[in-house]
This record gives structure tokens, sequence and C-alpha cells, in this order.
């Protein structure tokens, strides 16, 4: 079918091809919200697309920032073809892969970060560098201010001596006069930054982090060429509440072909049984929150994590 606007191509034809091809990967929403559908273009396959998108559940941003890129996918082949899942970062308007070439890029921090601990304070985060987890991040809710700056160079200090590497979660101030590794920004704390806020925080050296919870999300994490992108939640989860429905490992599996010049950290509701499925998608790291805290030998429980990371992929977290 050509890729040409004025081609008469039929949206209704498209949608459902595409619905036909993938509907058994993402499975089907209702068709009252395809009908609710919002359009910005007259384009065909854009039409199509976002039909299809969203019923195959995903929300609205996320259906309107797919069907862009099969629209511009067809046009850059020539052609629509419903198997063609977009994967190629032009076609979502990304600026040329890998990220770590770009001008603007943040420092660059391992491509497989491991087993990825979550940790409510610095006694914590010490505990499970001594354990051997590699990726460890302090998540230290608390609005005073001296009480975060002493728990984030606490934390900064409980790693000294060990090979983990330490992200501090949003205190990104706290960070950098602590000397931290890097910092883990959530979406919204993200697009609250300025754009001086992003050159200060990439020019004290840190690595960054950021959340996503689909499409539209990774597209904008990606245009401050952060170091590594989290991706979730994969399962429900009770932590928090998400915006967003889980996303399953169909999903992750497509994010992950799409970031495929990033590190890569899947999230969310990620237990024992479930992390063969997980690493199966292509993503380098596994975050874990309750898991460890929770666990009656935090210690042998992220021993266990560990290897099972490393019985399912030949690469290191070198």
């Amino acid at each position: 079918m050509s890729a040409s606007t004025d081609s008469g191509a039929d949206s209704r034809v498209i949608s459902h091809a595409i619905v036909a091809a993938h509907g058994l990967r993402f499975g089907a929403a209702t068709a009252a919200a395809v009908s609710a559908t919002r359009f910005t273009s007259d384009d065909a396959v854009y039409r199509g697309a976002k039909q299809a998108c969203i019923a195959l559940g995903f929300i609205e941003i996320d259906a309107e920032c797919l069907a862009r890129a099969w629209s511009a996918q067809a046009r850059r082949t020539g052609s629509f073809d419903a198997a063609q899942w977009p994967d190629t970062p032009a076609d979502f308007g990304m600026r040329p892969f890998p990220p770590g070439s770009r001008d603007d890029a943040f420092p660059p921090c391992p491509e497989w970060l491991g087993l990825y601990a979550v940790l409510p304070d610095a006694q914590w985060v010490g505990r499970m560098a001594r354990a051997g987890v590699p990726t460890v991040q302090v998540r230290f809710k608390s609005d005073d201010a001296a009480a975060v700056e002493r728990e984030v160079r606490a934390a900064v200090e409980a790693v000294k001596g060990t090979d983990a590497l330490l992200f501090i979660n949003d205190h990104w101030q706290a960070a950098i006069a602590a000397g931290a590794y890097g910092v883990h920004l959530g979406q919204e704390d993200l697009d609250a930054l300025a754009p001086e806020q992003v050159r200060q925080i990439r020019g004290a050296g840190l690595r960054l982090g950021v959340s996503t919870h689909g499409y539209a999300e990774m597209v904008r994490a990606d245009a401050v060429s952060p170091s590594y992108i989290a991706m979730g939640a994969v399962y429900p989860t009770t932590l928090k509440k998400m915006a967003t429905a889980p996303q399953g490992v169909a999903r992750l599996a497509a994010y992950a072909r799409l970031l495929r010049g990033y590190p890569q950290v899947g999230i969310g509701g990620i237990d024992a049984v479930r992390l063969p499925e997980v690493l199966a998608t292509g993503v380098g790291s596994v975050a874990v929150v309750r898991a460890l805290v929770a666990a009656e030998d935090p210690e042998a429980t992220a021993a266990q994590w560990m290897a099972a990371m490393s019985a399912a992929s030949p690469r290191t977290n070198k």
C-alpha cells in the first residue's frame, strides 16, 4: 500500500491490518475506545495506526506518538507494512543514535547495570553495596533539606570501597554537592527542570537515569540524552499509584528495540519467577524495591538474583 497521504488508502483497512498483526502480542481494548480517538492529521496511515494503537490498549498520548511513527516509517520506506512495528528512532523524531555520540549527552554508565536495588536510606545502600549489588539507588523521602543532604552524603560514603554505582533519586542538588555517581529523575521531575538546570547536572559529571512509562515519555527522555532509561511498571505494583496500566513484557520488548542505544532498566512488580522473561526482552538491568528490603535474608536474596541474572545473560556488568 502506498504511503502517500492522497492515495485514498482506507484508514480502517490499515487499522484492522495492524490489530490483526499485533493483537496477540499487545491485546485489544473496546470499540468505544477506538471511536473516541482524536486525530491531528488526515494522513491515512497515521489515522489507521492511531485507531489500531488505541484498540491495542495504548493510552492516547502513546497512540499519537506511535501513529506519527507509523506514518513516518511508511514515508521513509515508501509503503505501509502492517507487520513492521515501528522501532527506528528517526521515525519517532529522535536524534541520531547512539545517544552517547551527541554533544549534549550525559556521561555514560555501563550498558548492563545488572541488579539495581532501590533502597530507602543510606544504611540499606551500604548493606547492599557490600553484598555485591552492582547498582544502588537511595530513594529518601523528606521535606527537610538538611536531612536530605545528610542522607545523600551518608549514601555516598556508604558505597566507598565497593564497586557499586550509586544513583540519588530526585535530589539532584544534594547529589552534585555530595559527589554522587548519578541521579535518577521521574518524568515529572525531568519536565520541571529548566534547560540551565539540566546543563548544571550534566556539567557536574553526574550520570542521569530517567523513568518512563510509555512511548511519549521515552521520546521526551531521549531529548536530554540521559545515561540510561528505566521502563515500567512492567507488572502490577502496589508501591505507588501508576498513571498507566502495567506495560507487560510485549511492550517492554518493543521499547527495548527502540531504545537499543541506551542502557535499559526494567522496573515494577518483577519477582524471581518473572525475571527470565523480563531479561529475554533485552533489557540489561532489573530494578527491585521490596524484593530485597522485605526479604528474610537480603544478602542471600541479592546473591540469588545476581546468579539468576548472570545465568540468563552472557553479558556481565563490565
